[in-house]
């Protein structure tokens, strides 16, 4: 049985399309919120804007980053699934939370597999990366955020105090939700956490607002040690983040060397999202040489 790599590239001009995901508010099979969501005009928001990012040109690097993990999928026995429309309005839920639907959505649609990376578009993977599905023991598996240390203790103080009624986490055991695998027995975590976030919107939407500190990674973190739940820690190499603060996000590729999965995040003076494709092209282009449009 095959695994799946299931990634988001969400253009919330494109034409949307009917839901097939049952939420907490939906009693008839179809999201709780189509009707809202339809409504949804086609200047929801400004163009371009993948993701919820503004991206150079219009150009979106996570064709990079998909492609790189179709290639690895293909000598690894997996399929990627792409998510490319909105369950709901993100007024209702973000997009990095409406991608914890995958398991519904995946049977919704009688996908059949073992296990799922839940895994971000800013990212390319190595070739020749060993197959990290090998490593879980079949537990809920990532890896410890590197970089950005302040950021993530004050996400996590914040979050525990206004949501999470004073539960704190060991600081260490901090994951970067941008590469996260688990599978079936996690069906119910998934509809909890869902659960969770419909329960708690509001002040999660204000923690986010006021603080600066996040959508769904500190809540997933925090709702993993609430829920004790079994987990699997992998080593860096397998999501390679804060490169420019490692020293080795350069024009030589030094990360290339050291691991098997990178994430262009965390990049300096970056606010137009310029570095971030400069660098997903560039290394995608040294793996497996020009993209066709």
């Amino acid at each position: 049985m095959k695994n799946i790599i299931f990634m988001q590239d969400i253009d919330v001009k494109r034409k949307k399309q009917k839901v097939n995901v049952t939420t907490v508010d939906d009693k008839n099979g179809v999201g709780a919120n189509q009707e809202a969501y339809d409504k949804l005009g086609d200047s929801a928001v400004p163009n371009p804007q993948i993701h919820g990012r503004k991206w150079p040109g219009g150009i979106s690097p996570y064709k990079y980053s998909i492609e790189s993990w179709k290639r690895w999928a293909e000598k690894n026995n997996a399929d990627v699934i792409v998510m490319e429309d909105l369950l709901c309005p993100t007024t209702d839920m973000g997009i990095a939370w409406q991608r914890h639907y995958a398991i519904e959505m995946l049977e919704n649609d009688g996908i059949e597999y073992d296990q799922v990376l839940m895994v971000d578009a800013d990212t390319i993977v190595h070739p020749d990366c060993p197959n990290f599905f090998e490593l879980t023991e079949h537990k809920y598996a990532g890896v410890v955020q590197e970089g950005s240390m302040d950021w993530c203790g004050r996400s996590i103080e914040h979050f525990s105090r206004f949501v999470f009624d004073g539960f704190m986490m060991p600081y260490e055991n901090y994951i970067n939700s941008g590469f996260q695998i688990f599978n079936k027995s996690h069906k119910k975590f998934q509809k909890d956490f869902l659960d969770f976030h419909n329960e708690k919107k509001e002040m999660i939407n204000w923690v986010q607002e006021k603080f600066g500190v996040g959508s769904e990674q500190t809540p997933l973190n925090l709702f993993l040690h609430l829920k004790k739940v079994d987990f699997k820690h992998l080593p860096y190499e397998f999501n390679m983040c804060d490169l420019a603060g490692k020293g080795i996000l350069d024009e030589d590729l030094t990360f290339t060397k050291f691991g098997w999965m990178y994430q262009y995040s965390q990049i300096p003076d970056n606010w137009d999202n310029k570095k971030t494709l400069y660098w997903m092209k560039k290394t995608y282009e040294h793996f497996y040489g020009k993209l066709n449009d």
